[in-house]
Formats: C-alpha cells, sequence, structure tokens
C-alpha cells in the first residue's frame, strides 16, 4: 500500500492537465463545482415543483 489517498491521485491528475498550473487547476474545479451546484438547484427547483403539483410540500 503506498500511503496515498485516492484524492492524491485525483489531485495530481487535474493539476496535469493543467499543465503543472495550480491556479488553473483550481479555477477549473471552481467552474466545475460552481456548474453543479447550478443543476443541483435546478434539481431540486423540479423536484419541489413536481411535489407542488401532486399537493406534497417538501420540509
Amino acid at each position: 500500500m503506498s500511503g496515498r489517498a485516492p484524492s492524491d491521485a485525483a489531485i495530481d491528475q487535474i493539476v496535469a492537465s493543467c499543465n503543472g498550473d495550480l491556479r488553473g487547476a483550481l479555477k477549473a474545479l471552481l467552474l466545475v463545482n460552481e456548474h453543479l451546484e447550478a443543476e443541483l438547484q435546478q434539481f431540486y427547483a423540479a423536484v419541489a415543483e413536481d411535489c407542488a403539483s401532486r399537493g406534497k410540500f417538501l420540509h
């Protein structure tokens, strides 16, 4: 066992995909996170709309 967490390999891969640019890697991760947060908000809105149309409410 190498003692490295799986996330270490993922971090190395992200940094490598940005040609070793840590700032670029962070920017890419922030952009991906923003996109995922927007998708999650759309999902929540769709679920809330579906529940409201069925007369059920989320708590």
